[in-house]
């Protein structure tokens, strides 16, 4: 009886849809793209990241944000580390795991009794510690 249950439970869960889904902004412009127009729900258990890319070309910055799998959003982005220097044909690739997580970048406010000098701690991103996970994978295989 104990695993007809069980059984039960487990199907209910399998079937209620409660697939990974991740909602993220997706364009190719030249200004940050990020309003409700442009939002879109990636493909489940599929696209498991949010990939924003920044090109700094001759005419300006260029924005290019999408749904992608962990793996190649992971791959190109290291593949483009080096070229990450914010001059002229910098091109940017940063992955991120939370909904709409390749839109604008949100500047952190300091607490009032904190002064304004001190700068705010940066988190660390995604794309770092995924990529270390990705090489620690790749050398034992």
């Amino acid at each position: 009886m104990r695993l007809l249950g069980v059984s039960t439970l487990l199907l209910f869960f399998c079937t209620s849809g409660l697939s990974l889904q991740i909602q993220c902004y997706q364009c190719e412009m030249t200004h940050d793209c990020s309003t409700p127009e442009f939002v879109v729900n990636c493909t489940v258990n599929v696209q498991d990241m949010c990939q924003k890319e920044v090109l700094v070309k001759d005419d300006g910055v260029h924005y290019r944000k999408s749904c992608a799998s962990s793996a190649a959003c992971l791959i190109a982005s290291s593949g483009y580390q080096q070229f990450c220097t914010g001059k002229l044909n910098s091109v940017c690739i940063t992955c991120c795991n939370t909904p709409l997580c390749n839109g604008p970048r949100h500047k952190k406010r300091l607490p009032q009794s904190a002064g304004a000098a001190l700068p705010a701690p940066k988190g660390q991103k995604v794309t770092s510690i995924l990529s270390f996970r990705l090489t620690l994978t790749h050398s034992h295989t």
